[in-house]
């Protein structure tokens, strides 16, 4: 097993190699897993469980976060909707 500054240093040369500019870290990679497990319908016991969380309000970090993105994206889509509807009512 290696240590979190090992495995640091292989992504540091992978964001390198890749030309990524973020700092990636142990860190981010687990924060990265969990939202991407959630995102992708695992349930919030089981991503806890594999980040090793001994208390779920802990993981439900993850599940805020993507709340937060969904309200973004719904927004984002909602001005489209209103544009179309605007469009819609002119052309009838």
């Amino acid at each position: 097993m290696h240590t979190n500054q090992k495995i640091n240093e292989y992504l540091k040369e992978i964001a390198n190699l890749c030309g990524i500019k973020k700092k990636l870290t142990t860190h981010c990679a687990r924060h990265t897993f969990g939202t991407i497990m959630l995102t992708k319908g695992v349930s919030i016991e089981s991503v806890s469980k594999m980040l090793g969380h001994t208390n779920i309000t802990t993981t439900q970090i993850y599940a805020k976060i993507l709340n937060e993105k969904i309200y973004v994206e719904v927004n984002k889509v909602r001005g489209e909707f209103d544009a179309f509807q605007e469009y819609y009512k002119q052309a009838n």
